[in-house]
């Protein structure tokens, strides 16, 4: 399937009104696709949710299931911020894609990450990544620097809620500047991560220690 970014649009709104969530193209739409575990940094979630509800303009859609007290915590978010955050407790792989292509941001702030796929097909959605810097999520995430221009999603280091929220305000800020964000989009959408860009580094390697 060719994604286009000119789809971004219906995608989103199609989403917003699936979700109860308000349609709006100038609302930035995160979301988290994910098992719903201590391991996918939902601490940090819980810590900084109702600040970033306060002081941003974002909606927040959530697809998963896993822990009770994660589950009934989004379920009770959904209905204390109705219109602003969407928490859908179910394995839905169609959902999952159909989400994957209409949000902005794609919110993956792990405490551990061996590899990670999710942040890799948001990006081939145009859904830009917010990460936390471990494991596959470092390796796949190069973060965007506004004074060089370079990179392509946002990412923070230490495991901590404040250095989270503050990661997603900067890239709700950056969501503003439409030309900006069109070009992240595209560069996230063509980033390659199939074997064939592996297997050629593969490759060059033995050729180098073979000479």
């Amino acid at each position: 399937t060719v994604v286009r970014p000119e789809n971004k649009a219906a995608c989103k709104a199609d989403m917003q009104a699936r979700l109860g969530l308000s349609v709006s193209q100038d609302t930035p739409l995160v979301t988290m696709i994910s098992r719903l575990v201590d391991q996918k940094g939902l601490d940090l979630v819980a810590d900084c949710v109702d600040e970033l509800m306060r002081e941003t303009n974002m909606q927040l859609a959530v697809l998963g299931t896993g822990d009770p007290r994660y589950e009934e915590m989004f379920r009770q978010l959904a209905m204390v911020y109705s219109g602003r955050i969407s928490a859908t407790i179910a394995y839905d792989n169609e959902l999952a894609h159909r989400l994957y292509a209409g949000a902005d941001l794609f919110l993956m702030p792990s405490l551990f990450e061996p590899c990670g796929l999710s942040q890799m097909i948001a990006m081939r959605y145009g859904t830009v990544p917010i990460v936390r810097e471990t494991g596959g999520l470092a390796d796949t995430v190069e973060a965007y620097n506004e004074y060089t221009g370079k990179g392509y999603g946002f990412t923070f280091a230490p495991y901590a809620a404040h250095d989270l929220a503050y990661t997603v305000r900067r890239a709700l800020a950056i969501y503003e500047n439409r030309e900006v964000w069109g070009k992240l989009m595209r560069r996230c959408m063509r980033k390659d991560f199939s074997w064939n860009q592996s297997a050629g580094k593969y490759l060059e390697l033995y050729r180098q220690m073979l000479a």
